[in-house]
């Protein structure tokens, strides 16, 4: 037991030695003054590009659900023809 810990102790600081030896740009100044911009756009789209298209699927795939359903809820309603 103590030889499996000490190996995963090893193994947990060799990962965290090595993620700790690249070096990320800090973008998160950057990223502040975006959001915190006051610009008239509203934060969900501030991102950009990416943003405006997952903003744009999603609500496509709300208002396409809706529909649906209520067509289904029609359709249940209805009541089965006689043969």
């Amino acid at each position: 037991v103590y030889l499996l810990f000490q190996g995963l102790r090893q193994i947990s600081q060799r990962t965290i030695s090595t993620a700790s030896r690249r070096q990320f740009e800090n973008r998160v100044p950057e990223k502040q003054k975006l959001f915190q911009e006051d610009n008239g756009i509203p934060v969900h789209l501030k991102g950009g590009v990416m943003d405006a298209l997952l903003y744009r699927v999603t609500m496509g795939l709300a208002v396409f659900g809706t529909a649906y359903v209520v067509y289904e809820l029609l359709v249940a309603s209805m009541p089965k023809k006689q043969k």
